[in-house]
C-alpha cells in the first residue's frame, strides 16, 4: 500500500480551509529566511502558498547572508510583539554565521509553529503537547489516516535529530508504541530496523533503507530528500526494492512532504485559536 501524502495533505488543507472560514479568524504567519538558499526560498514560497490556499496571510521577512545573529533575533522579537502575528517559522538551516540555537529559543513558544522551542519539544515529551514539530507530526496523520496501528507495535526511527528524529520517538511513545532509536554509533543497524513493525528513516542518506532492513509487512515512512547517482530526487528508501517487502510505505516525493506543510498550517491556525482564548480570558 502506497501511503500518499499529497492526497492526505489536500484533503487535510481542504478542511482546514472550512475550519478557518466558519471561525472567522485571519490567523497570519511570518517567516524569515536569511540568505539565498535556493532549496529553502522554495519551501519558503510553498508555504506561502499554502497559506493563500487555506485563508491564512503571510508575510516574508528576507535577510542577507551576513545577517548578524542579534539581527535575526532583532526581527525574531519584533514578529514576537506583534499582535497580528500568530505564527513565526524561522527557516531552517542558517548560515553558519548565525546562532541557530539562540534564534529558536527567542520565538516566542505560542507563536512558535515548527515546534522546536525547548519549551515545546519539553511539553512533547511530557505527552502534553502545544505544537509538534511539523514533519513528526504529519507522519503520524498519515499512519492515523491510513489506520496503521501504532498502540503495542514496535517502531524504529532511524536519526536522532531534534526537529525529526527525537520529536518522532516522542509521539510515538505517546502513541503507546515501544519505540527504538537508532543512529550512526547503532551496533546492528539492520537487525534493529528488521525488528520494526513501523519503519522511520531520517537519515539524509539516498537509498539507505533497502529490503535487508525491512520487516515483512511493515509501515516504512521515508523522510529523506536526497539525489541519487543519476541526479534523480529520491528518499533514505530504496522504494522500488523495500516497495513488495513492506506492507505500506511513502513515496518521494508526494509522501511525507506535503504533510509537513499541511502540518504548519494547521499549527498557525492553532496558534490563532490559542491566541483568542487567551484574550477572552484575560478580558
Amino acid at each position: 500500500m502506497i501511503l500518499d501524502g499529497k492526497a492526505v495533505s489536500e484533503k487535510r488543507l481542504e478542511l482546514l480551509k472550512e475550519e478557518i472560514e466558519e471561525s472567522g479568524l485571519y490567523p497570519r504567519l511570518a517567516t524569515v529566511i536569511v540568505g539565498s538558499d535556493p532549496a529553502s526560498q522554495m519551501y519558503v514560497r510553498m508555504k506561502h502558498r499554502a497559506c493563500e490556499q487555506v485563508g491564512i496571510g503571510s508575510i516574508g521577512i528576507d535577510l542577507p547572508a551576513d545577517a548578524s545573529t542579534e539581527r535575526v533575533l532583532e526581527v525574531v522579537v519584533k514578529l514576537n510583539n506583534d499582535p497580528d502575528i500568530n505564527g513565526i517559522l524561522v527557516q531552517l538551516p542558517l548560515p553558519p554565521g548565525v546562532d541557530t540555537g539562540r534564534v529558536i529559543n527567542a520565538v516566542a513558544p505560542n507563536k512558535d509553529v515548527d515546534g522546536f522551542h525547548p519549551c515545546n519539544i519539553g511539553r512533547l515529551f511530557s505527552g502534553d503537547p502545544l505544537f509538534a514539530p511539523c514533519t513528526p507530526q504529519g507522519i503520524m496523520t498519515i499512519l492515523e489516516e491510513y489506520r496503521i496501528p501504532i498502540a503495542g507495535k514496535h517502531a524504529v526511527v532511524i536519526g536522532r535529530s531534534i526537529d525529526v528524529g527525537r520529536p518522532m520517538a516522542a509521539l510515538l511513545l505517546n502513541a503507546d508504541a515501544t519505540v527504538t532509536i537508532c543512529h550512526s554509533k547503532t551496533g546492528d543497524l539492520k537487525d534493529e530496523a528488521r525488528r520494526a513493525d513501523i519503519l522511520v528513516s531520517a537519515v539524509g542518506k539516498a537509498k539507505f533503507v533497502g529490503p535487508d532492513m525491512v520487516k515483512e509487512g511493515a509501515a516504512v515512512i521515508d523522510v529523506g530528500i536526497n539525489h541519487d547517482e543519476d541526479g534523480k530526487l529520491c528518499g533514505d528508501v530504496d522504494f522500488e526494492a523495500v516497495k513488495d517487502v513492506a506492507g505500506a510505505i511513502t513515496p518521494v516525493p508526494g509522501g511525507v512532504g506535503p504533510m509537513t506543510i499541511a502540518t504548519l498550517m494547521e499549527n498557525t491556525f492553532k496558534a490563532a485559536r490559542l491566541e483568542t482564548c487567551n484574550s477572552i480570558t484575560a478580558w
